[in-house]
């Protein structure tokens, strides 16, 4: 779940850690895929085969810090939220990013906007 990927990566940039092992699932990876378009991590790559699939992902750093600086989790088990794309805003007035499962597949609140397209909101990272 993609809960469990984020705060794993959070911990392991605490930690200072230079790459990060995950189990390897669909949805992890397109996550994975958008946080390292937007900068937010370094690369990521699959490794393996099925059964034994993980993820790695290279973490980045902006001189001493992170490149993630924070997060807030939108949707949690116990209650999904759901947005129209009319009411998509921008994350931290533009330095962060939503994260929102569509119909389209998984995509940035920005996307979601141009396509015209709402769905669940996942996360929030900055």
């Amino acid at each position: 779940m993609y809960i469990d990927l984020l705060t794993k990566l959070k911990n392991a940039q605490k930690a200072k850690k230079q790459s990060v092992k995950l189990p390897y699932s669909n949805m992890d990876f397109e996550i994975a895929e958008l946080l390292s378009a937007r900068g937010f991590v370094a690369g990521v790559a699959k490794k393996g085969r099925t059964p034994k699939r993980v993820l790695e992902v290279d973490l980045k750093y902006d001189s001493e810090k992170g490149a993630i600086g924070g997060m807030k989790f939108l949707s949690l088990p116990s209650r999904r939220l759901y947005s129209g794309y009319a009411d998509l805003r921008p994350v931290k007035q533009g330095f962060g990013m939503s994260v929102i499962s569509t119909p389209k597949g998984i995509m940035t609140g920005s996307q979601a906007r141009k396509q015209k397209v709402g769905g669940q909101l996942l996360f929030e990272i900055w």
